[in-house]
């Protein structure tokens, strides 16, 4: 017997599209990002998935994600716990500003690091170590209990909270996550063993 638990970043919202450090801001889904979520939908349901509760963070992004993708698989009103623990990492002093315009105010070589360390906060914000110091906790007291009961769960949040799990599911070391690219819209299956270890993991790509 194996449960299944699915990961799913949200599709691309307007502020990937303009390049923006995002974090806790709040913008929507761009039409490319609902494409991608109904797609995802669709795999999920070609590949037979089904779910017994859902979780998200409390980002429209996200929660509409999740929205699109329950819709595509036939179930709307699913359970759904909203939590500010799987939202994305806080960007602080980052926050809005475009990518680029970051490097000429901090330098490359500064924003490079607080992008890509596991413990380096950019200004007021969170590095991915603090990231995880909120998601693990809120994953370990209420989603892993509904895993061990053999539920099959999915979870539509973002690429810093979902890599912050991911490297706790794994295993990974801090460089070895760092490196983990999770792309917008494409569901990450685990298939997992009773004692909550990975039978198996496959991304749902087209």
């Amino acid at each position: 017997m194996s449960n299944v638990l699915v990961l799913v970043r949200h599709g691309e919202s307007e502020w990937n599209k303009l390049n923006l450090f995002t974090g806790w801001k709040d913008p929507g889904l761009t039409d490319k990002g609902v494409a991608e979520a109904k797609a995802a939908g669709a795999r999920l349901k070609a590949a037979g998935l089904k779910f017994d509760v859902a979780y998200t963070s409390v980002l429209s992004r996200a929660q509409r994600t999740l929205d699109l993708i329950l819709a595509e698989i036939g179930q709307t009103g699913l359970v759904t716990h909203k939590d500010k623990a799987l939202n994305e990492r806080d960007y602080g002093e980052l926050s809005g500003l475009n990518k680029d315009d970051a490097r000429k105010k901090w330098g490359e070589a500064q924003v490079l690091i607080w992008r890509r360390s596991y413990d380096v906060p950019p200004p007021g914000g969170e590095s991915l170590k603090d990231t995880a110091a909120r998601v693990l906790p809120y994953f370990e007291a209420n989603i892993q209990p509904v895993l061990k009961v053999g539920r099959d769960v999915i979870i539509a949040a973002h690429g810093n909270s979902l890599r912050a799990l991911i490297m706790h599911l794994e295993k990974l070391t801090p460089d070895e996550i760092l490196k983990r690219e999770l792309a917008t819209g494409v569901p990450v299956v685990y298939r997992l063993k009773a004692d909550g270890s990975i039978a198996n993991r496959h991304d749902l790509i087209a």
